[in-house]
């Protein structure tokens, strides 16, 4: 049987392998194969056409797109070129943006209103919680704890950062094992060994030799200790990895010492070791179970500042605060052991202990942090020190989700008018703005109960604007008489002094009521004081007697 014209087999293969590469650009998106009317181009060749070859490609590039030649069949396993497989539109059609396969689909272009329509009328997602440790339960004496890291995009942690602490840590060390780095930045070896094998890679720093639990020593090459040198002109802070801003705040939000509501039960244990008027516990817990501030005023010496320290009792036992806190590359120091005392949890011991919370956090008892006379303006800013480029954070910031006692309010360095300007806003709004040394302003939460103690009456100091922020204003009175006869009794069991009724009956009737003095609640424990210096200087036995009170209240009242 004899082959038509136009149909040998190397034609075949011509049509075929047109149709494949028109294919292959229209599922690319090129147009380098096609004119602009859309038509193949004939495909260039080095050697003249056979017979029987030219005319195929010739009337198929006079035919209209998407047609074959009559006379030339197709072959059953090629696709016919079409509109979808070539991307030619058909005639006429308006011509189409080329379909990109490594992007989305397209949109189409008629979308119903409901899809165009703004989701504003949708409920917003909740907040998801951030991941609890195993084995660990949320309860009101702790009420969140941080998470492990389990890598350093879940953990939001900036690994330039760490990089630079590490640089720092091992200039200042010379020569350090590997888990010790882990350690120090308190972040798990295996998101810390990669970094190391990295800079090992770069020739920033060096094996000097392996250990026996398959470490190694790391030492500074040249290279390493002149990027170390860099990095301590940024700062020399080679402590824990700080958290972002955002984690702390959030953390804040957790642990906020406004959704505790303490009960009456609560400020009873608070208060266990004072003796304390049931008026004044009454008085006191509203004020408490709040959360905001308040005012205690009275005369001197009748416990405001006990009262003031035991308030924090009432709320959960702890809260987690970071060590340190990243603001765009500045650091800013949190934990404080001077003002906080930490209490970390109990490890279960070996090897393969991990602990399973972040170390980056410390968990402490809810602060609180008392500031008398001492306090001055710059206590309430961030206080950067300009050699190291480490920043320490205010106390209202270490106060957070505790007590903040301002003692003698009145009496420090700076005016009144400076304070309350200072915090009129952040008592009503629960926030502060803080300026850091690289001049950024930051907004941090204002969590605390702030406690302004002073022996001056509120209304002489400060006025109604800012009495109106302080929502409880609670006087702590004289005690009656028989609470000042029971102290009497307890400070007695302090001071291991034998209690003597009789000497204490003796004392009120001589020296309290014919001179019309008032008690005070400070006045027990200052006057049995005297008594037992006196019996130790004379090589006296202990005891009280009314001579010893005598003695004790001619000094005591001498000029009072």
């Amino acid at each position: 049987m004899t082959q038509s014209s136009g149909t040998t087999p190397s034609g075949n293969v011509d049509s075929q392998l047109d149709n494949l590469i028109n294919r292959i650009h229209a599922l690319s998106g090129d147009k380098a194969g096609s004119d602009p009317s859309g038509t193949a181009k004939p495909r260039p060749s080095g050697n003249p056409p056979a017979a029987g070859q030219a005319t195929a490609p010739a009337a198929a590039s006079n035919l209209a797109p998407g047609t074959t030649p009559a006379n030339t069949p197709q072959p059953a396993n090629v696709p016919q070129p079409n509109a979808a497989t070539t991307g030619r539109p058909p005639a006429g059609a308006p011509p189409q943006r080329p379909a990109n396969p490594a992007g989305p689909p397209a949109a189409p272009p008629n979308r119903t209103q409901g899809q165009n329509a703004p989701s504003q009328n949708r409920p917003a997602p909740a907040r998801p919680r951030p991941p609890q440790p195993a084995g660990y339960q949320p309860n009101r004496d702790e009420p969140w704890r941080p998470a492990e890291p389990e890598s350093m995009q879940a953990g939001h942690i900036n690994e330039t950062l760490v990089e630079s602490i590490i640089f720092r840590f091992i200039l200042n060390a010379g020569e350090v094992e590997g888990r010790r780095i882990a350690d120090q930045v308190q972040l798990p070896f295996r998101l810390i060994e990669p970094i190391l094998e990295r800079l090992k890679m770069d020739q920033s720093v060096a094996y000097k030799s392996a250990t026996a639990t398959n470490d190694y020593v790391y030492v500074l090459t040249e290279s390493g200790r002149a990027i170390a040198r860099n990095h301590l002109h940024d700062s020399t802070y080679h402590g824990s990895c700080p958290v972002r801003l955002p984690d702390y705040i959030e953390s804040v939000k957790l642990q906020t010492i406004e959704g505790q509501y303490p009960k009456r039960e609560d400020l009873q244990r608070a208060f266990s070791d004072l003796l304390i008027n049931p008026k004044m516990l009454h008085r006191l817990g509203p004020a408490v179970a709040s959360g905001r501030g308040m005012f205690l005023f009275g005369f001197p010496g009748n416990g405001k500042t006990s009262i003031a320290e035991r308030v924090t009792g009432a709320f959960g036992k702890y809260i987690w605060i970071p060590r340190a806190v990243d603001i765009d590359g500045d650091i800013l120091r949190v934990f404080d052991p001077m003002n906080h005392e930490a209490v970390m949890p109990e490890s279960s011991g070996g090897l393969l202990n991990s602990g399973s919370f972040d170390k980056r956090w410390v968990r402490i008892k809810r602060p609180t942090i008392v500031a008398g006379g001492e306090l001055t303006m710059e206590m309430l800013e961030v206080l950067n020190n300009t050699t190291s480029n480490i920043s320490e954070a205010p106390l209202q910031m270490k106060s957070n989700c505790g007590t903040l006692v301002i003692d003698d309010f009145g009496r420090q360095k700076m005016s009144v008018d400076q304070l309350l300007n200072r915090w009129i806003i952040p008592l009503e709004k629960r926030y502060d703005f803080l300026n850091m040394a690289s001049g950024k302003k930051i907004q941090v939460p204002f969590d605390q109960l702030v406690i302004f103690s002073t022996n001056l009456e509120p209304k002489d100091l400060v006025d109604d604007a800012f009495l109106r922020r302080i929502p409880y204003k609670i006087e702590v009175e004289n005690p009656p008489e028989a609470d000042f006869r029971k102290l009497f009794e307890i400070m007695c069991k302090v001071t291991k002094i034998p209690y003597n009724a009789e000497a204490v009956d003796y004392l009120v009737k001589t020296h309290y009521l014919p001179v019309d003095r008032p008690f005070r609640n400070c006045q027990p424990r200052d006057l049995l004081l005297q008594v037992r210096n006196y019996c130790l200087y004379n090589n006296l036995e202990v005891e009280l007697k009314k001579e010893y009170f005598d003695f004790a209240c001619d000094n005591y009242f001498s000029v009072m």
